[in-house]
């Protein structure tokens, strides 16, 4: 009884496969939902929605963080789109050894969000010294010199 049971709930779940997409490129020319680009026609679908070049060349480190995020996310490479992740470059200028600080991260999501929180936090206007002292465990003087590099106030 139970394989016939088991056979049954087997061929019963799979039609819904039949209306799976196999890929969600996403269509770029129309605003970004919730759930991310809509998808573009299967007809204007090209092998370069597929391809991302973003990665090859480091990026940018000349700035106050010292560090650059090349970004994969729908937005840049429409393939992810409707994979529900994407991937993210992070080249940072200062590191240990010989060759260049590089890191890939993935996210769960095609358009993940990005916050860098040295700036969130020392430039931030009015953002009391007083909690950033008691999250960070700096002194009152060091908090102060963060803030003026950063453009914070308060």
């Amino acid at each position: 009884m139970l394989p016939i049971l088991f056979l049954f709930l087997l061929f019963s779940s799979t039609p819904f496969l039949s209306n799976a997409a196999d890929f969600c490129v996403g269509d770029l020319n129309l605003p970004v939902g919730p759930a991310g680009y809509s998808c573009k026609k299967p007809e204007t679908v090209t092998v370069n929605d597929f391809v991302f070049h973003g990665f090859q060349k480091a990026g940018n480190t000349a700035n106050i963080i010292k560090a650059a995020v090349s970004p994969a996310f729908a937005a840049q490479f429409p393939g992810v789109n409707g994979l529900g992740l994407s991937l993210a470059r992070l080249d940072l200028a200062i590191n240990a050894g010989d060759g260049n600080a590089v890191a890939f991260a993935s996210f769960s999501s095609p358009n993940p969000g990005l916050q860098i929180t040295t700036i969130s936090l020392f430039g931030s206007k009015n953002f009391p010294s007083s909690i950033i002292e008691k999250t960070t465990f700096l002194d009152d003087a060091q908090v102060k010199k963060l803030k003026a590099v950063l453009g914070g106030t308060g």
